[in-house]
């Protein structure tokens, strides 16, 4: 064991050298990624349609390739769908990675050979780069789970998609199989109740060290942990020193954590998609996380004030600044170009670049993962209303993360309209087809729900011409002010007048 935890520490100095080569040349490195991209995509069909032959600098990228998010790429992500090659990139991908969140349903985003790996080696050298600082090598001798989506593979057009956490969960090097956990049979259950519980017998009596997954599904792991045992989780695994995690902001979280495992425990935050595996807290003493300049993907940025623009500027790597709220745009060795993955950064350090994730360029609520977009909540209101007499004013939404009682909850703040007796018969039964509606338009709100880690949606009914009275408060009654929709926090729903 003390073999292992010597060659992990020299392993990691390597890493780390290397990683040094490019994040003290960052301007050269992304240059470097740029010309590749170019130069490799080519021959496909979207690269003759931009004239990629006639690309000879970042401006004429610029130039030539306009700024697209998911729908606006969708006409050449159907054609790999559907089998056909060098269309983004050359050849078919290797998998396609299942999401969700846009106006047309599911998402596949491509991943290919050469972006596979950078998935794979991101994680393991957040790892090493936590070890190289902190001289902390022991936990790799112990056991290491991570909570995430079934590894079982759907085909199409003879290209495997599934869950991104699935899809990694094919690539765990051989040295890790081992110290690995749960079994792979307990990984591929699809119900997360039963899966949790598997998982709770399976790991209970071993020495788990590390364990990694989104704060929201690790809370319930924790949770059963503790009815099990009836003592901390840290009293449960004594080596448990390490926890790994990404997809939401963990500050929320933090407390109930802290509580549950019954100390503190280091953390590493990481910053993956489907499109890319971004960035990772490479230090414990500085603020954000690395940003991967080597990983294949040349990034541009644009100021989020500036986004809805006509003619919003691009900003290169070495034109950003500290504290401006960015909107992440990536082309990929996967065949994504100038594409908006929606997420909005800002710069913490520039030597490193580092970065943390400041929200999305849309209203959204994910407190709890889910990506739920303002489309969907709409769409979900008006099919809970089809065939009834249910009228409504204006509403919003927005997460409950710690109710007195009970899971937490998407919480709906509805005005109906009094004036057309508006109201539902049946409160309960509506927001049971506003639900509904939700998780079929969204797997991951599906999966909290299926996997009890929220409980159904919650209304809450807004007194007559409150929102007006709402938006008057903050001087943005009239004109051409909305309410949002959703939000991530209760800043707006706290201050709504509410009835009983």
């Amino acid at each position: 064991m003390f073999i292992k935890s010597v060659a992990a520490k020299i392993f990691a100095k390597k890493v780390f050298q290397k990683t040094q080569l490019w994040a003290t040349n960052p301007v050269a490195t992304q240059q470097a990624v740029f010309e590749s991209l170019i130069k490799t995509a080519k021959i496909t069909q979207f690269g003759k349609d931009h004239h990629f032959e006639t690309i000879k600098n970042y401006q004429d990228f610029a130039t030539q390739v306009p700024i697209r998010d998911y729908e606006d790429l969708k006409v050449y992500v159907d054609k790999v769908v559907h089998g056909e090659e060098n269309i983004l990139w050359p050849g078919k991908p290797l998998y396609f990675a299942k999401t969700s969140g846009t106006t047309s349903g599911a998402k596949y985003i491509p991943l290919t050979k050469e972006s596979m790996p950078f998935h794979i080696e991101a994680a393991r050298n957040a790892i090493l780069h936590y070890i190289h600082e902190t001289g902390k090598a022991d936990f790799v001798s112990g056991k290491m789970i991570f909570l995430q989506g079934s590894p079982i593979m759907e085909e199409k057009y003879g290209i495997q998609f599934g869950r991104l956490s699935g899809i990694v969960a094919h690539f765990v090097p051989k040295y890790l199989q081992k110290n690995r956990m749960p079994s792979w049979e307990t990984n591929c259950m699809e119900d997360w109740e039963a899966k949790i519980d598997a998982i709770v017998a399976e790991t209970y009596n071993e020495n788990m060290t590390v364990i990694s997954g989104i704060p929201s599904w690790v809370q319930m792991y924790f949770e059963k942990l503790h009815q099990k045992g009836g003592k901390p989780v840290g009293e449960i695994f004594k080596n448990f020193n390490l926890f790994i995690y990404g997809g939401v902001n963990y500050e929320p979280y933090r407390a109930k954590f802290e509580n549950l495992i019954g100390r503190k425990v280091p953390s590493i935050e990481l910053f993956p998609a489907s499109e890319g595996f971004f960035a990772y807290q490479d230090s414990q003493k500085e603020k954000g996380m690395l940003l991967l300049l080597n990983s294949g993907m040349f990034y541009e940025f644009i100021k989020s004030d500036e986004f809805y623009s006509e003619k919003p500027r691009r900003y290169t790597i070495g034109e950003v600044e500290l504290n401006v709220n960015y909107v992440l745009i990536i082309s990929t060795n996967a065949g994504l170009w100038g594409y908006n993955i929606g997420d909005t950064v800002q710069f913490t350090c520039l030597k490193p670049y580092r970065v943390i994730v400041s929200g999305r360029i849309k209203h959204y609520i994910s407190a709890f993962g889910e990506h739920v977009i303002g489309k969907e909540v709409e769409s979900a209101l008006q099919e809970a209303m089809e065939g009834t007499e249910v009228r409504v004013n204006e509403f919003t939404v927005a997460p409950q993360i710690s109710p007195i009682s009970g899971l937490p909850y998407h919480e709906w703040f509805i005005e109906f309209d009094p004036e057309a007796s508006g109201e539902p018969t049946n409160m309960q039964t509506f927001a049971e087809a506003i639900d509904n509606a939700m998780r079929k338009q969204n797997i991951y709100y599906d999966d909290l729900i299926v996997g009890n880690i929220l409980q159904k949606v919650v209304i809450t009914k807004v007194s007559k011409n409150g929102f007006q009275e709402y938006m008057k408060s903050i001087g943005k009654l009239g004109g051409q002010n909305k309410v949002p929709r959703l939000s991530n926090d209760r800043k707006i729903v706290d201050l709504l007048p509410t009835k009983l």
